[in-house]
């Protein structure tokens, strides 16, 4: 880490920014007090592609989430309906 006063880094700044840019660390400071510190920016996350895109994509395959929700649904009630309570009889 590099510590740099105001007036010295308006001279070297375009060095001070390749040094940063490498990876070092840059503190820039008035009178002695750290104020500022210039670092090497992140690289950017990948960009998603749009929705789109995204939704050609994957296409359309197999059966529909709704027919597939329909008969789970009906599968389940199914279930309920053949339930019996060993003293009386559920939903009969």
């Amino acid at each position: 880490m590099k510590q740099v006063g105001i007036r010295q880094a308006r001279q070297e700044l375009s060095d001070l920014v390749d040094r940063a840019q490498v990876g070092e660390e840059v503190v820039i400071t008035r009178h002695g007090t750290a104020v500022a510190r210039i670092v090497a920016v992140s690289k950017p996350a990948k960009a998603l592609p749009s929705l789109t895109q995204f939704r050609q994509s994957i296409g359309r395959m197999g059966t529909a989430a709704a027919q597939l929700l329909r008969e789970e649904r009906d599968a389940r009630c199914q279930c309920l309906y053949r339930y019996q309570h060993p003293r009386r009889v559920l939903l009969s």
